[in-house]
């Protein structure tokens, strides 16, 4: 069987490309957004494990092994294998001499047994052999009785719609190009009136009233395209501004925990696939459809002169076509490898920055810059590679350039000398064949274009095609019952990712409706876990959580309803609209490069100067801003520089308190703050909690003690709820937690 290749779109993309090339190989098109759902695909890839149960998902009998050398060429194939101890390949073939493998992130290559085993080994079995790992798959009658899912594509049509919504400014560069190219036609005649009416005849007034057209000809050239210049420069902002736009509104439709499984150099990098499909729409696509309009007249010109001359351009521009088309496979996998690699340069290059300070504290100054240093070589040795091939195909194409024009300027030559052209008739030949031979460069630079953008496209269709946080299909509502208390039933909950076990198992929990609840255990408990899904950033568990509805939990944790109706369903809530009923401080809290009262009330236009003071003076803040040159408008640093780590909580804390929300979730909200400073904000939050529905995430005992209900999560279970004091006169799990912060000793 025919074995298909698949490039991985994205820097730990690796497992689930190679899955679906071993699928493909045995005739089904899986599409890698699947793959990737099922695998639970996060920023460090996926795990043997996520591959083989996605495998059986699909209808592969799997089995993971550990093989020595002898072994591995009694499995079957092809088989997935562990690469480099970071990586995986899918092993296609295994002779006495060589081995054949597809690497996802590179191209199907060809190791001796020597190479092969320095990448595979990675381990030692029992009795000290070197092994290395192996997915061993093979498909049953299941995987046959799968339908081949549809993968979504990014279709050019829905590209080039943004040039029809620009319809009107491409109408006047085609009038310009088209008008361009007429005068160009006339150039040849003109030559050739010259030197067979002028300068046979000797009449020197009509030469130059001749070359006065000509530069009439020239200059209305020249003004034609600084005008098209002008006008493409235009449509190229324009559309770079809604491509670009579009791709940022697909960005802020998708799930928040996309976040959490793509790096931000993978990102970045399509900002710059956007850019290269730009460039290509109004750029190559444009001039070369002129440059073929151009091509057919002039060939036609070409034709009346002499036949003979145009077959034997014709066959030269085939040979020169015909050899660049033998690099455009290699810039591909150039392409991609230069993407992947571009992708670590920018997490790299953001490493360096952002994390100087914990580099410089740790004396890890010399690694993290021989880390990306080695990138650096790597990219060197593949812009040499790019160089290398350019290179080859430059100058095989300028020695069939060459060729071709040497034989056609003897060819006319002969012509003129056998009296079949006249010399003004050569002149002009000679004029049509340069602007013949510039169309051909065009199609050349616009193939590699096109290849260009057709990769971007592929890069870009794995964002586009993802599904957004809210389906179409289903209908959202904006509004809440009267009761908002919060009833959580049977929730269970495990990141994504084959083999995770559940950070949340089987909880029933009641939140009251205006009253605040404390969330306690220790770290790794699913406090922050069940934080995230109560703010809509994760959406895949199982059990029920409702928003009002009459529910109660008796003491052992079961709920008694006390009538038919158990409230809103929480998946039923328009996403958006939660979001602005609730105020949250996470642990990671991002601080924007802006002013203070601009980071404060983030979303808002026009800022409440008196609700932005309130929001301050309960934070505990306003001192420290009024203490500042320019107060409210002094302007942060990316990230809060300049700010200690309790200054940012505060500014967090204000920033949640200005939305004046009906909700309130906070995450070890104070954990950086003094004794003082929390003592305060403490004291002003509960006087602003007052009426609001609150869930506090803490260890420490001041932010929780006074809490209306008190809930204790150990490995993913609730194992004590009630009051501070209710839960201290038990001396269980809570009590245990904060009895060094009691000073009760054991």
């Amino acid at each position: 069987m025919k074995f298909s290749f698949y490039k991985q779109l994205n820097t730990m993309d690796c497992g689930p490309t190679c899955l679906k090339m071993v699928a493909k190989y045995y005739g089904k098109s899986i599409p890698i957004d699947f793959l990737r759902r099922q695998m639970g695909f996060n920023k460090t890839g996926v795990t043997l494990l996520g591959i083989s149960t996605t495998a059986e998902y699909f209808g592969f009998r799997t089995r993971g092994v550990q093989l020595t050398e002898s072994q591995i060429s009694e499995i079957p194939l092809p088989a997935i294998l562990h690469w480099d101890q970071n990586h995986f390949v899918v092993l296609i073939s295994n002779k006495r001499n060589s081995v054949r493998i597809a690497n996802p992130a590179a191209r199907i290559m060809d190791y001796s047994k020597d190479d092969f085993l320095s990448h595979w080994l990675s381990s030692k079995t029992n009795d000290g052999s070197k092994a290395g790992i192996a997915l061993l798959l093979e498909p049953t009658p299941k995987f046959n009785e799968q339908e081949d899912k549809k993968e979504q594509k990014l279709s050019w049509k829905l590209i080039v719609r943004y040039l029809y919504n620009s319809k009107g400014k491409i109408g006047q560069v085609c009038v310009a190009l088209l008008v361009s190219s007429l005068l160009q036609l006339v150039f040849p005649f003109l030559t050739q009136s010259i030197v067979d009416t002028g300068i046979n005849t000797q009449n020197l007034q009509y030469v130059v009233i001749v070359l006065m057209a000509q530069l009439m000809l020239t200059f209305s050239q020249t003004v034609i395209d600084f005008i098209r210049s002008r006008i493409l420069l235009r449509l190229s902002n324009l559309l770079n501004i809604q491509i670009l736009s579009d791709f940022w509104i697909k960005l802020g439709r998708l799930p928040l925990s996309y976040y959490d499984t793509h790096h931000t150099g993978d990102t970045l990098q399509r900002i710059g696939d956007h850019r290269t499909i730009q460039s290509f729409l109004t750029g190559t696509a444009l001039s070369t459809v002129f440059s073929t309009v151009n091509f057919v007249v002039y060939s036609i010109v070409l034709l009346m002169y002499s036949v003979e001359l145009f077959f034997v351009f014709l066959i030269g521009s085939i040979v020169y076509f015909s050899w660049v088309q033998l690099f455009l496979r290699i810039r591909r996998k150039i392409n991609y490898q230069t993407f992947h690699i571009s992708s670590k340069e920018n997490n790299a290059t953001l490493q360096m920055i952002q994390g100087m300070q914990e580099i410089r504290l740790n004396n890890a100054e010399r690694q993290k810059r021989w880390e990306w240093e080695n990138i650096q070589a790597t990219i060197f040795r593949l812009g040499f590679k790019s160089l290398n091939y350019s290179q080859w195909q430059s100058a095989g194409a300028t020695l069939i350039n060459q060729v071709q024009n040497i034989a056609i300027s003897f060819i006319v030559a002969k012509l003129v000398i056998d009296g079949k052209l006249t010399l003004g008739t050569m002149l002009a030949v000679q004029y049509i064949i340069g602007q013949m031979s510039g169309p051909i460069s065009q199609w050349v630079g616009f193939v590699q274009s096109a290849q260009d953008a057709k990769i971007s496209m592929e890069r870009l269709n794995e964002v586009h095609s993802l599904s957004d946080e809210e389906s179409p299909e289903r209908s959202y509502t904006s509004m809440l019952p009267t009761d908002k208390s919060i009833s959580i039933e049977k929730l269970s909950f495990s990141y994504p990712g084959a083999g995770n076990e559940n950070v949340l198992e089987q909880i029933n929990l009641y939140i009251p409706s205006g009253k605040t609840t404390a969330i306690v255990g220790i770290s790794g408990s699913g406090k922050t876990s069940l934080l995230k899904l109560l703010l809509k950033i994760y959406e895949q568990y199982n059990g029920d959580i409702f928003i009002g509805g009459n529910h109660s939990l008796s003491q052992e944790g079961n709920f008694d309803k006390q009538d038919e109706s158990n409230g809103l369903r929480f998946d039923h809530i328009n996403h958006s609209y939660w979001r602005s009923i609730c105020g949250t401080v996470m642990q990671d809290g991002y601080i924007f490069n802006d002013t203070i009262a601009r980071n404060i009330s983030v979303g808002q236009e026009n800022i409440d100067m008196e609700r932005l003071t309130y929001s301050c003076r309960t934070a505990n803040i306003y001192s420290f801003i009024e203490s500042l040159p320019n107060g409210f408008y002094t302007k942060l640093g990316s990230e809060g520089t300049g700010l200690s780590q309790g200054q940012k909580q505060r500014l967090l804390i204000a920033r949640a308190i200005y939305k004046d929300p009906q909700y309130l979730f906070f995450d070890e909200a104070t954990n950086s703050l003094d004794a003082n400073n929390e003592k305060e904000i403490v004291e002003n939050l509960e006087r602003f909690f007052k009426g609001r529905t609150v869930v506090i995430v803490a260890h420490r005992l001041s932010t929780v003690k006074n809490a209306d209900k008190i809930v204790v999560l150990h490995k993913g279970h609730i194992v004590e709820e009630g009051t501070h004091d209710y839960l201290i006169s038990i001396k269980g799990y809570y009590y245990e937690l904060v009895k060094n912060q009691l000073e009760l000793g054991n």
